[in-house]
């Protein structure tokens, strides 16, 4: 599996930005996040490298959380609709809502497995689970998130 760094850093700027929420911020932690794994690391192994990556941004968003004091739960504003199209809007808000129920740690799995593709084997090694135990939340995380779709009447 050959690592695209152009998607990886779309990528690992997606799961910033999912964890702080400030655009700016985002794009300097993922811009660190790559500097550190340049300057630190070589694996030739892709699935050794997406782990490292992700587990140097996250305690980058980890480190900023404490440096702004404050909580890792706690995300500034949310980004503005830009969805042209009432249902899309409609959607979108019964995504948000569905996925502001969910513990923080769920919308991450959510974030890493279906947003960014990540694989099951790389999404354990950053929790320090087996793959199975990731397939088995990420099934329980899914079922939740359906459950909350269909309390917004979108599923």
């Amino acid at each position: 599996m050959a690592v695209n760094i152009e998607e990886e850093y779309d990528k690992i700027y997606r799961y910033c930005y999912f964890r702080l929420r400030e655009r700016e911020l985002s794009e300097d932690i993922t811009q660190e996040t790559f500097l550190r794994y340049f300057a630190s690391y070589h694996h030739t192994d892709s699935l050794s490298m997406l782990k490292c990556l992700y587990t140097i941004a996250r305690n980058l968003c980890i480190d900023e959380y404490r440096r702004a004091g404050k909580r890792e739960t706690e995300h500034p504003g949310g980004q503005p609709l830009t969805a042209s199209a009432e249902e899309q809007v409609l959607t979108s808000l019964a995504v948000r809502t569905a996925l502001s129920r969910m513990e923080a740690e769920e919308q991450e799995l959510l974030l890493l497995r279906y947003v960014n593709e990540a694989p099951l084997a790389v999404i354990g090694q950053i929790y320090g689970i087996s793959r199975f135990a990731v397939y088995r939340k990420l099934l329980a995380v899914k079922g939740k998130f359906e459950e909350e779709l269909r309390k917004e009447g979108e599923f």
